[in-house]
């Protein structure tokens, strides 16, 4: 025997006072990490083409989007680098420099704008002249190695002050190796976000583009990064990462993969972030500037249904646009 009319749905949809109400979900500035470059170029802000409204900023540059950030209540940045290409090499030795753009930049910041999360990538296809996230020999991407050095590089950030270190690398055993060499250096309470369930995904291009790893890469990355078919292995992914130390998990990228993002929470009850990527972003901004897409309303869905799926903070590049709006609504 049907409800209706004793039910009506939408009873409660008609007014706008009665919708908030019953508001299951709520996105804020709180759940909000921007993303920025910074770039070695002396270059105060280079565009970077495929992002429409994203650029590469000196360190100058990024220290006043921190405090941009902290202006507009967003609680966290996190830095990528842009590298001289003179300073890449096979092994991404530049990620183990305590001189390097990154270190100094993560200096510059918590000397400005102490107040601001700082997350720093821990990775080293910026560093690397074929664009992987590890040590390439004879074709191969070798794990260990790359782990020894992901280790260490992450040390050198938390030297620099970095308040989370995030290995996006994908490499086996890399948060239990980046977690005891913290701790037996006193750094224990450098908190570890890990990629935990990284997909070889081809939304990642013009975040390439930015880094400026889109050239140099040969092959793909899908020996080290997660098959895009597989939904059950992402659950052990994170569960290891758990138990090698990790204090935060992340799902990437986000709207493909909404049904890990909510796997994952439901599994672990952790704090878990989902990254909006660089194809994402820069697929709403091309329909938008065609017009075949309201911008502000699909991006505020598109937040509204990462954090729905279970996300407690979402890595966008639409981070300050969307502050703005939040703070004035």
């Amino acid at each position: 025997m049907s409800a209706y009319p004793q039910i009506r749905m939408r009873r409660t949809r008609q007014n706008d006072w009665s919708r908030r109400l019953v508001r299951e979900t709520a996105l804020g500035v709180d759940d909000l990490i921007w993303p920025l470059f910074v770039s070695d170029s002396k270059t105060a802000r280079t565009p970077v083409a495929s992002m429409p409204g994203v650029d590469r900023l000196s360190v100058t540059e990024t220290i006043k989007d921190a405090r941009r950030a902290v202006d507009l209540g967003i609680p966290a940045i996190a830095i990528f680098p842009h590298i001289d290409p003179k300073l890449k090499n096979t092994s991404g030795s530049e990620a183990i420099n305590p001189n390097g753009l990154v270190p100094q930049t993560v200096q510059a910041i918590k000397a400005e704008v102490p107040e601001i999360g700082v997350i720093v990538d821990v990775a080293l296809d910026p560093y690397t002249h074929h664009g992987h996230d590890g040590i390439l020999e004879d074709g191969e991407i070798l794990n260990d190695p790359t782990v020894e050095t992901l280790a260490e590089s992450a040390l050198v950030l938390a030297k620099a002050g970095a308040d989370i270190v995030a290995p996006s690398d994908m490499m086996d055993g890399r948060i239990g190796a980046v977690r005891q060499i913290l701790e037996g250096a006193d750094f224990n309470s450098t908190m570890i976000l890990a990629y935990a369930a990284k997909y070889a995904s081809g939304f990642y291009g013009p975040f390439r583009d930015a880094v400026g790893s889109s050239a140099a890469l040969t092959g793909d990355k899908r020996t080290y990064q997660m098959d895009p078919a597989n939904r059950q292995e992402a659950i052990r992914e994170v569960a290891l990462d758990i138990d090698e130390g990790a204090d935060m998990i992340m799902v990437k990228p986000a709207l493909p993969y909404l049904d890990i993002v909510r796997d994952v929470k439901d599994a672990f009850q952790m704090p878990t972030f989902a990254y909006q990527v660089s194809g994402e972003f820069a697929m709403i901004k091309a329909a938008a500037q065609n017009g075949w897409l309201e911008e502000q309303k699909v991006v505020l869905e598109s937040l509204l249904s990462i954090k729905r799926a279970g996300a407690d903070g979402i890595l966008t590049y639409f981070a300050p646009d969307v502050a703005r709006i939040l703070t004035a609504s």
